[in-house]
C-alpha cells in the first residue's frame, strides 16, 4: 500500500476548490495554484524513485475489500509520465503568471483558469494512476470537462467555433468508452486492468477482437491517431497560448498512454502490429504533409503534433520491449518540447503582433532571445543530434530494424523521411518569420484579417517578452536538453517500464491478496 497515490489528483482538486473560493485575490490564486502543483511534481518524483526500487505501488481506495474498490496503481511508465506532466504543467502556469492585467483579463481570467486549469491536471493524474478502465474513463472526463472551458476562454467567434468541433468529438468519443466498458463488463465480470489481464484471453476471439477494436476506436481519437485526428488542427490553435501549449503537451498523450497501456496488458497475446504499424506510418505521413502546407506557426505546430504521434504508435505497434522503450522515451521528449513550442508560438506573436509567417519578418533581429527560444525546440522536433529527440527516433529505428519484417523497414523509412520533412517544416518557419528585414510590429493589411482573427490576437505587437514567461520556455526547453543529457540512465528507466508492461509483476502488485473467483 501507498499512501502517497491519491496525492496527485487530490491536491489539485484541493487547490482548484480553494482558488475558486479566492476568485477576487489573485495573487493568493496563482500561489495556491502553484503551490498545489510544485506538491505533484514532488510527490511524482519521490513515486519514479520508488517504482524504481521497488516496482509496482498499489492503493485501494476506501474501506472496500480488496478486487472491490478502485485501485490506484503507478508503476514506471506511469510514475514517469506523471513527474513529466506535472513538471510542463506547472511551466506553463508560470508562464500563465507572466501575462499583463490586459492579457489576463483577455486570454486567462484569473478567477475562471486557475481552478478549470487545476481540474484538468487532476484528471490527467487520474489518468495515468486508474487501475481500472472506469476510473480512467473518469480521468478523461475530468480533464475533458476541464478542457472545453479552457478552450473557449475568451468567448471569440473562433474559439467558440473550435471549441464545438472539440466537443463534439470528444462527446463521441466518451459514448463509445461507455459502449466499450459496458461490454467489457458483461464479457468479463470487471473493469480492473489487473483482472482483466486474467479474464481477456480466456474470451472467444471475436470477443477479444470486438473488445480490443472499441478500446482503439476510443483511444485513438482522444490520441489522435489518423483518420480520427482531422478534429485537432481546427481546435487547438485558437486557444490561448497556455492553454494550447498544455493540451498539445499532455492531451493526446494521455490518449497514446491508453493505447500503451491497454495493448501490452489487456491484449498481449494479440497486439495487432500490422495495423497499429500502417496507423503509424499514415499518421506520420498525413501529419507532418499538413504541417508543410500551413502558414500559420499554431497549425503547423498542431499537424507536427498529429504526426509524431505516429512515432509513438510505431514502438507499441513493434510490440517488443525496445519498440516500447523507444515509445516510452519519445513521449516523455515530445511532451515536453511540444508543449515549449506553442510557449514559444505565444512570445512569437507577442513580439511579431501574429503567428502567420507571411505577416512576420526579421524576429531575430527584433529580439535574437526569440530566435533562440524557436531554433532549440525546433531542432530536438526533428531529431537533430544530440537532442531528445534524437535520442527517442533512434531508439524507434533500432527496434524497427531488430524486428526486421518488411513492414517494419516501411517503418523505418518512413519516421526516417518524416523526420527530414519535420526539419523542412521547422526551417520554414525560421527562414520566413526569423530572417530578413524587421517589418514593423504588428502590420497587418486590415482587408486580410477578418472580426474573428482581431478578436482572438493572442498578445499585443510589439511589446517586450516578460521574465516569466521567458523562464517557463527556458525551463521547458532546458527540460528537454536534460532529457538527452540523461539518456543513459532514462533509457535504462524506459526499458525496465516496457520489460515490466506485458509482464505479470502489475497484475500480481494489484491483485496480492485478492480473492481467486
Amino acid at each position: 500500500m501507498n499512501n502517497l497515490l491519491p496525492l496527485p489528483i487530490l491536491i489539485p482538486l484541493l487547490g482548484a476548490a480553494l482558488t475558486l473560493l479566492l476568485g477576487r485575490r489573485p495573487r493568493v490564486q496563482r500561489l495556491v495554484s502553484l503551490g498545489s502543483l510544485g506538491a505533484v511534481c514532488a510527490i511524482a518524483g519521490m513515486l519514479v524513485a520508488q517504482t524504481y526500487r521497488e516496482g509496482v505501488q498499489t492503493l485501494w481506495v476506501g474501506a472496500w475489500p480488496r478486487g472491490m474498490g478502485i485501485a490506484l496503481v503507478a508503476d514506471r511508465l506511469s510514475a514517469l509520465m506523471l513527474m513529466i506532466a506535472g513538471l510542463v504543467t506547472l511551466a506553463v502556469l508560470v508562464y500563465s503568471t507572466g501575462q499583463d492585467g490586459e492579457e489576463v483579463r483577455r486570454e486567462t481570467p484569473v478567477s475562471i483558469f486557475h481552478p478549470t486549469f487545476l481540474v484538468l491536471c487532476a484528471g490527467v493524474s487520474d489518468a495515468f494512476l486508474a487501475g481500472d478502465l472506469f476510473n480512467l474513463f473518469v480521468g478523461f472526463e475530468m480533464l475533458l470537462f476541464a478542457s472545453y472551458v479552457l478552450l473557449t476562454m475568451g468567448g471569440t467567434g473562433a474559439r467558440i467555433r473550435a471549441g464545438s468541433i472539440y466537443v463534439v468529438v470528444n462527446l463521441l468519443s466518451s459514448s463509445v468508452f461507455l459502449i466499450a466498458l459496458a461490454n467489457v463488463y458483461a464479457a468479463t465480470g470487471t473493469v480492473n486492468m489487473a483482472q482483466l489481464a486474467q479474464r481477456i484471453p480466456a474470451l472467444p476471439d471475436h470477443v477479444q477482437a470486438s473488445l480490443q477494436f472499441l478500446l482503439l476506436l476510443v483511444f485513438g481519437i482522444k490520441a489522435a491517431v489518423f483518420p480520427l485526428s482531422a478534429w485537432l488542427p481546427d481546435s487547438y490553435p485558437t486557444a490561448p497560448a497556455p492553454v494550447t501549449a498544455v493540451f498539445a503537451g499532455l492531451l493526446t498523450k494521455v490518449g497514446v498512454y491508453a493505447i500503451m497501456r491497454t495493448q501490452t496488458l489487456l491484449f498481449a497475446e494479440r497486439p495487432l502490429h500490422e495495423g497499429l504499424l500502417v496507423l503509424a506510418a499514415l499518421t506520420m505521413l498525413i501529419g507532418i504533409l499538413g504541417a508543410i502546407a500551413q502558414s500559420e506557426i499554431k497549425r503547423l505546430l498542431s499537424f507536427t503534433l498529429v504526426s509524431h504521434i505516429g512515432y509513438m504508435l510505431m514502438g507499441i505497434g513493434l510490440a517488443t520491449t525496445a519498440g516500447l522503450a523507444g515509445a516510452i522515451v519519445y513521449t516523455a521528449h515530445h511532451i515536453t518540447i511540444q508543449a515549449a513550442l506553442f510557449l514559444v508560438a505565444g512570445l512569437i506573436g507577442r513580439v511579431g503582433g501574429s503567428t502567420d509567417i507571411e505577416r512576420l519578418q526579421g524576429l531575430a533581429t527584433r529580439s535574437p532571445l526569440l530566435g533562440v527560444l524557436f531554433l532549440v525546440p525546433a531542432f530536438n522536433l526533428a531529431g537533430i543530434p544530440p537532442l531528445s529527440g534524437f535520442v527517442g527516433k533512434i531508439g524507434l529505428l533500432r527496434a524497427g530494424a531488430e524486428v526486421g519484417t518488411p513492414l517494419a523497414w516501411v517503418l523505418v523509412a518512413t519516421a526516417t523521411l518524416t523526420s527530414l520533412l519535420t526539419l523542412y517544416a521547422v526551417a520554414k518557419v525560421w527562414n520566413r518569420a526569423f530572417w530578413g528585414k524587421p517589418q514593423d510590429a504588428g502590420a497587418v493589411d486590415p482587408d486580410d484579417e477578418d472580426e474573428d482573427d482581431a478578436d482572438e490576437s493572442d498578445e499585443s505587437p510589439g511589446v517586450a517578452l516578460p521574465p516569466r514567461m521567458v523562464g517557463a520556455t527556458i525551463g521547458l526547453i532546458g527540460l528537454g536538453v536534460a532529457l538527452a543529457a540523461f539518456a543513459g540512465p532514462l533509457y535504462d528507466y524506459a526499458e525496465r517500464a516496457a520489460a515490466a508492461l506485458p509482464g505479470p509483476s502489475y497484475v500480481s502488485a494489484v491483485l496480492e491478496g485478492v480473492p481467486t473467483p
